[in-house]
């Protein structure tokens, strides 16, 4: 998103590692992966060979142990899932998967997010015990669930937690908890989704199956877990964890089946509504339009239906689904829409765009926001400011729930840590990442908690935090600016949160420019003195009028590919872009 206000600077993106043995790759993608970490060929590798042990988890052995009974003892399995698309394909993915392994009785429950919240909570627990089961599996939740393991307990129902959330002091005292973030975990990444801690404990469950001879004794044929990598990829890097070179790995291998035809009826619909081509799809396309689609479900109605739509054999009811995905999707735009447009008013009257007045975190409210969307409100708003932001909406009972979103170098979940710490009544409770969490709090403590919100982030933050900063991997001549390059950047990496697709800069003379649509902004370029006519687009600008008629800019772009009636051509994506004419 392009926006007018607080001003960013182009810089270049720092070599981290040095250059050793690339084997024979482009000058160019050399200095792209250096600036990434990347020192050997062999850490580019996406070869499913090259995932870690699953058995390297830390409670792995428990786990198996109370899955391989509940197999061979037909217990009935309730999949408890959250509500965004991490949860849902974490929960597809563990359905899916149990039954793949011989699981005779897999069900699911999935919590409304306006009814109860997030997690295994007590009220949870009550619901799922309505399926009458022997066991209670989280997936992408659970390990903040001290209360509502406790019940199930009590109800006499084991409760087995996956889980990839920071634990909190206390652990849950659950019959076993696989995460790979808890303390002293062997596994060499924090970084896995829900979806992918499910898929691990699928892989290890397997293994342990086939050792006993599980699959010859029922005479049935072992599953190739390959066919849930699909899920896999879509919730990695929906819930934009760090693409590190496991979940590279994963989304890889998971975005390859679809390209080749080999995606589950759901997903194939989504990727038909949103319409992208399937043989060509990207890591972006599974966070730009794809995920949004599936996490509608879960932030204007009910994530069931999503699950549903992943779930389902039958390509006829898949694309129904669909469909009501997309338009749920489209209502949350416009709901989204009304909420920007609200949350400037209140940006402007805190006199935020003054940087005198400009907090270190920011805190929003507006009684009339619509709870499925404030995360989304939260990121625009920190992308615009560059400062943590929680946004607020109400959730009844003089309680209102807030969705955190930050910025590198400041964790929000340490934040919101020490906000509990120094004010133990001011938060009913939180979880999350370093760069997004969830609370909840009680309306009248809210102007407390803004300013005790603010206090602590102020400790965390120091000028260079502040300073927005686009990096670019540099300029490309034109012998660079082709369809060939662009087509290699996309398949040389697996690109995504903290290992970054390549950013490039340059100055440019504008031959052409038109606003399109509502608010995007398309130009053609050229470079000054060359020859090369190139195409370009800025998404959501603000106040696109503002750029017609310049004739000069300085541009930070992604080289893309834009596809129109089956062909394709060199397309700059704008990222930022500054009047020099």
């Amino acid at each position: 998103m392009i926006y007018q206000g607080i001003k960013k600077r182009i810089v270049a993106r720092p070599v981290t590692s040095k250059r050793t043995n690339f084997g024979d790759i482009s000058p160019l993608l050399e200095r792209i992966f250096s600036a990434r970490g990347i020192a050997h060929v062999d850490e580019l590798d996406r070869s499913l060979s090259k995932l870690p042990s699953p058995w390297l988890l830390s409670g792995m052995n428990t786990m198996v142990g109370h899955l391989m009974s509940a197999i061979k003892n037909q217990e009935r399995i309730t999949v408890v899932a959250d509500f965004d698309a991490d949860g849902a394909t974490s929960c597809a993915t563990a359905v899916k998967g149990l039954r793949l392994l011989g699981a005779g009785d897999v069900s699911f429950v999935v919590p409304n997010r306006f009814e109860y919240g997030y997690g295994l909570t007590p009220e949870i627990v009550v619901l799922a015990k309505a399926q009458n089961p022997d066991i209670i599996i989280t997936v992408d939740n659970g390990i903040s669930s001290i209360d509502g393991v406790k019940v199930a307990k009590e109800l006499g129902i084991k409760v087995l937690i996956t889980d990839h959330h920071l634990p909190g002091l206390e652990l849950p005292e659950a019959d076993a908890i696989v995460n790979p973030n808890l303390a002293n975990d062997k596994f060499p990444s924090g970084a896995l989704a829900g979806v992918g801690v499910m898929f691990y404990v699928l892989m290890a469950l397997r293994s342990r199956l086939r050792e006993q001879g599980w699959f010859e004794q029922k005479q049935i044929q072992e599953p190739n877990l390959a066919q849930l990598l699909d899920y896999v990829a879509l919730g990695t890097v929906a819930d934009v964890v760090a693409m590190d070179s496991i979940n590279r790995i994963l989304v890889h291998q998971g975005l390859q089946r679809i390209r080749n035809g080999r995606g589950h009826p759901g997903l194939n619909a989504l990727i038909e509504v949103s319409g992208r081509n399937p043989q060509t799809l990207v890591a972006s396309d599974l966070g730009f339009a794809i995920g949004p689609r599936l996490n509608a479900a879960g932030r204007m109605d009910d994530m069931a239906l999503g699950i549903e739509c992943l779930l389902t054999d039958d390509p006829q009811l898949a694309r129904q689904i669909a469909v009501q995905l997309d338009e749920l999707n489209n209502d949350r735009r416009e709901v989204e829409g009304q909420m920007s447009r609200e949350a400037m008013a209140l940006l402007s009257d805190m006199k935020v765009f003054n940087e005198q007045h400009l907090p270190a975190g920011v805190c929003l409210y507006d009684v009339n926001w619509h709870q499925g969307v404030i995360g989304i409100l939260a990121s625009r708003i920190k992308d615009k400011l560059h400062r943590p932001v929680i946004a607020f909406a109400p959730a009844g009972k003089d309680e209102i729930k807030g969705s955190a979103r930050s910025i590198p170098g400041v964790h929000i979940r340490d934040v919101l840590s020490d906000v509990a710490a120094a004010h133990p009544k001011l938060l009913s409770k939180f979880g999350g990442h370093a760069m997004a969490a969830g609370m909840s709090i009680k309306m009248h403590d809210y102007p407390a908690f803004a300013l005790a919100f603010d206090d602590m982030v102020k400790i965390r933050l120091t000028e260079i935090d502040l300073e927005q900063k686009i990096y670019s991997d540099g300029e490309l001549t034109e012998l660079e600016l082709t369809l060939d390059i662009a087509e290699s950047l996309q398949n040389a990496a697996t690109w995504g949160q903290a290992f970054p697709e390549p950013i490039f800069d340059g100055v440019f003379d504008v031959i052409q420019s038109r606003i399109v649509g509502q608010r995007h902004l398309k130009l053609v370029l050229r470079k000054p003195g060359g020859q090369l006519i190139l195409d370009a687009i800025a998404f959501y600008v603000d106040q696109p009028e503002n750029w017609l008629g310049i004739r000069q800019i300085k541009a930070a772009y992604r080289l893309d590919i834009n596809e129109y009636r089956g062909n394709r051509s060199v397309q700059l994506l704008l990222q930022y872009l500054e009047s020099i004419i």
